[in-house]
């Protein structure tokens, strides 16, 4: 039994750390609202296989463009992680 425990938490284990790893790679852009500045409204999430700096750089890359463009009155922002529809989660 203690061989089986072995093999399971040897198997799973790396890919819980993996997985954990890849998420705090994730960058998220997102906007508010015209109607409600507390509004956080997904736009993009980025998540490439380049690591934590490649993917925030793109984030702040495209939040820039968004935000730069004629007309805009909306405040686009990039946070670490994957989409959170609260503010607090």
């Amino acid at each position: 039994m203690r061989i089986l425990a072995w093999i399971v938490a040897a198997t799973f284990t790396p890919t819980v750390l993996l997985a954990q790893s890849a998420e705090r790679d994730v960058s998220t852009l997102y906007r508010n609202s015209v109607l409600d500045q507390t509004m956080r409204v997904h736009v993009a999430t980025f998540d490439a296989d380049d690591g934590e700096r490649y993917n925030a750089e793109n984030c702040q890359i495209a939040a820039h463009l968004f935000q730069n463009q004629p007309g805009v009155t909306v405040r686009y922002w990039c946070e670490p992680g994957r989409f959170r529809a609260q503010w607090d989660q």
